[in-house]
């Protein structure tokens, strides 16, 4: 079931690029939190949407807001990706896909590709932006203008 505008983040956990477990209550209900899904590492669109929250990841820290991406990759290749383009936000491992599925994420392309979504949330974990687009960039400039209305 897909979550809508005014839901409340469901709670969440995967490990994060440092090999740690963590935990959606450390962050969700306490500051503003932009989750983004998206379907893999290391591809054209995946990369350059990463690399536009890390250009402007200043700018989310200076609303109080913290940005998660979670794809299915693996541990390694997430490290591998935060390491190569210096990725300082969290990645999450959602290898078995139930963080996918809690947010109600479709597919894109008839199925076959994980979908690319992001959720803005504001400091009580209500749900105030879901964009689903399968351009990276934009994502960023939506996360941002909703970020300074809150």
């Amino acid at each position: 079931m897909a979550l809508h505008l005014g839901d409340k983040v469901p709670h969440f956990s995967g490990i994060d690029t440092n090999g740690n477990l963590f935990e959606s209550n450390e962050v969700i209900g306490k500051k503003p939190v932009v989750i983004y899904f998206y379907p893999k590492d290391n591809t054209r669109v995946c990369t350059e949407q990463a690399c536009s929250f890390r250009d402007q990841y200043e700018d989310f820290k200076a609303l109080g807001a913290e940005v998660i991406g979670i794809s299915g990759d693996t541990l390694k290749s997430h490290v591998a990706f935060a390491n190569e383009f210096n990725l300082p936000f969290i990645l999450l491992s959602d290898f078995d896909k139930k963080i996918r599925m809690a947010f109600g994420v479709p597919n894109d392309y008839f199925g076959l590709i994980p979908g690319r979504a992001t959720y803005v949330a504001d400091k009580n974990g209500i749900i105030q932006l879901i964009f689903d687009s399968t351009s990276g960039k934009i994502h960023i400039d939506k996360a941002l203008e909703i970020l300074k209305t809150m």
